[in-house]
């Protein structure tokens, strides 16, 4: 009984855990060079892990820390951006493996969107079912926000997901997001558990429909 009511708790929880997003707003950290792969995100001894809840700690494990366990010049390392919620990056940003550990390492670091050239594709529908929106921007513009953050790392920067734009300071540039990212995202359905749990009633009867499921002779 007291499993069932655990599992109950937990479902419920899950149930109000997908908010409308429709802006990201925070102090940003730039991340420059292209072709950031998942295992540098997170590197793949971490995959072993039950649960997500820790992997924010391990997040660029390698290259912030020597195998001594001495901090590395990394930006996640950098006191100036500590606290920073938003990530701007440069070039196919999370190519490489498939894994969803990666997306999952740096919402749990504390990152809530990314902004920048370009995404592999997987990588950025990884981010999407966890609520973390990434919009693409131009070179020029990319390239100019990283060098405002590390001229004053304390400037505030909004991602404007219903209007497609970034604003900082007294400039805005605009973004481009899969629209179908951006609708789920405004809309607060990119949740697919949450979305199956509330119709589940529907889920039910779809599978009682199913002929594999209940007449396979």
């Amino acid at each position: 009984m007291r499993e069932a009511r655990r599992t109950i708790r937990t479902m419920s929880a899950i149930q109000n855990q997908n908010p409308e997003i429709r802006e990201v707003r925070g102090r940003a950290l730039p991340l420059p060079s292209n072709d950031i792969d998942t295992d540098q995100i997170i590197p793949a001894r971490y995959l072993k892990a039950i649960t997500f809840d820790d992997l924010g700690n391990h997040a660029f494990r390698d290259q912030r820390f020597a195998a001594d366990g001495s901090p590395k010049d990394h930006p996640f390392n950098d006191q100036r951006y500590a606290g920073a919620s938003i990530l701007v990056v440069n070039k196919n940003f999370g190519c490489g493996s498939s894994r969803e550990h990666a997306p999952q390492s740096l919402l749990r670091f504390g990152i809530r969107a990314i902004i920048g050239e370009s995404f592999a594709e997987i990588f950025a529908d990884n981010c999407t079912t966890i609520g973390m929106p990434t919009a693409t921007a131009s070179k020029e513009d990319i390239e100019n926000l990283m060098s405002v953050i590390r001229e004053n790392p304390a400037l505030d920067l909004e991602l404007d997901i219903e209007n497609n734009e970034a604003r900082y300071l007294d400039f805005s540039i605009p973004v481009t997001q899969k629209e179908s990212a951006r609708t789920v995202l405004s809309q607060g359905t990119w949740d697919s558990v949450s979305l199956l749990l509330k119709n589940r009633e529907k889920t039910d009867e779809t599978a009682r429909a199913l002929p594999y499921l209940n007449h396979f002779r």
